[in-house]
């Protein structure tokens, strides 16, 4: 391992400054659901599977346009794409605590959809300013901040919804995630390389000198031919003429970046988000009903820690490890938290899958910045964090649904096999692949 590998990343400034306005940036969202379930419960007197509903519609936003906000990336630049972001999150989050809950579950959609896109643009920035091993400790420490950010980030929304200012907290949220956009804007980190970026410019004046060859009539098209002199500038005509047959093959392959590879990695990132959430809503259903809910800090506390710890270590490590081997770990080591019987076992049950929670993250972003070339890789982060967000929305409701009918471990089993299970499935297909292509 070499720990140096963090020196030399947090000297680049580029990397040093979009990781700290990651960070940064993530604070007001990490708070908002807690900041939104306490609104719906305490200020609007809804309940609590209302307050669920609520997220659901929200992430249901988030997986949707997640996508579409990382092509929009890709197509017309970082800052342009950011504009409906910046606008929307001021806009609506001052919005959301003034109406009703009618009204509130559209605004909340259309806030997810347009949601500031921070985790995937930082993850596409990171993997053109890094390479080799530095990419693999960049998302490593990428990780580690997230993880710190959702040890702040909940607890003081908390805070701020049992004093009584909903409203207010929902407001800065808004301001804040917005105020994080502008900075992002002006910062301006790059989501492709200089020569793509050089080659995408080309075939965007190759693609206009197509279109306006094809939209003159015949005889005029013939005649632009003929006026091109001999030689070699006759090459350029060549490309010009050829540039529609050229974008129609980019459209046919339009989606030429999603391999079965790319798949089992979102397969992944869908199982990680099931497990970690189903693990949230275990850890509150086993003190709760026990009557220490005071002592959820003390589990979080440990889990998040050994997150931080695995992703320390991970990142200094010279080869990548295939994320379906930690998420297969992480899975696995989370069902005896289901057998603790009081606070402290849990927390230190909590450790062992803890500490691989950075590192299937990690690698699971690692491996979709080396699959997936620059051109679409906005794309391709933006259909990552859907898959986690799918399974952070899956995982909640599983969990729930086990611990109604097992009491509080069921939770943890329920989510910890189901990771297990998948991970097996993504296995055997990738032997079965392995087997054809030896044929």
């Amino acid at each position: 391992m070499n720990f140096a590998l963090y020196r030399e990343l947090l000297a680049v400034r580029p990397i040093r400054r979009l990781l700290l306005v990651g960070m940064i940036a993530r604070i007001p969202h990490s708070a908002a659901g807690v900041l939104l379930t306490l609104h719906i419960v305490l200020t609007l007197d809804q309940g609590y599977a209302a307050a669920g509903a609520a997220a659901a519609v929200m992430t249901i936003g988030i997986a949707v346009g997640a996508p579409w906000r990382g092509r929009r990336v890709d197509t017309v630049g970082l800052r342009r794409a950011l504009i409906p972001s910046v606008v929307s999150e001021t806009l609506i989050w001052s919005v959301v605590p003034h109406v009703s809950y009618q009204w509130l579950l559209p605004l909340v959609f259309v806030g997810g959809l347009l949601t500031l896109p921070i985790f995937s643009v930082v993850r596409q920035s990171l993997g053109v300013l890094a390479d080799g091993n530095q990419r693999r400790t960049a998302f490593a420490l990428d990780a580690i901040t997230t993880e710190v950010v959702f040890m702040m980030g909940p607890a003081a929304g908390a805070v701020v919804a049992t004093s009584g200012h909903t409203v207010v907290g929902l407001t800065v949220v808004g301001v804040s995630t917005s105020l994080a956009g502008l900075f992002l804007m002006w910062f301006n980190p790059p989501t492709r390389s200089a020569t793509q970026t050089e080659e995408s410019e080309a075939d965007q004046r190759h693609a206009a000198e197509a279109a306006v060859v094809s939209a003159a009539p015949a005889h005029l098209q013939e005649a632009a031919a003929d006026l091109v002199p001999a030689g070699p500038p006759r090459i350029g005509a060549e490309r010009v003429l050829s540039g529609q047959a050229g974008l129609r093959g980019k459209v046919a392959h339009n989606f030429a970046w999603f391999t079965a590879t790319v798949a089992a990695v979102f397969a992944v990132a869908a199982g990680t988000g099931m497990v970690l959430s189903g693990t949230d809503v275990g850890i509150v259903a086993a003190l709760e009903t026990g009557g220490h809910q005071a002592e959820i800090g003390i589990v979080f506390l440990f889990w998040c820690a050994a997150s931080v710890v695995g992703g320390l270590v991970y990142g200094a490590m010279h080869r990548p490890v295939s994320p379906i081997f930690l998420l297969l770990g992480m899975a696995a080591l989370t069902i005896p938290m289901g057998f603790a019987q009081d606070t402290w076992t849990l927390a230190f049950v909590s450790i062992l899958p803890g500490l691989l929670c950075a590192p299937v993250l990690s690698a699971a972003s690692e491996q979709v910045a080396d699959l997936v070339a620059e051109d679409r890789r906005g794309e391709a982060m933006g259909w990552y964090g859907s898959a986690l967000t799918a399974g952070v929305a899956l995982g909640a409701p599983l969990a729930g649904i086990f611990i109604d009918g097992m009491g509080s471990s069921g939770g943890f089993v329920s989510v910890g096999v189901g990771g297990v299970a998948l991970c097996l499935v993504g296995l055997l297909l990738q032997a079965l692949r392995r087997r054809r292509a030896a044929v």
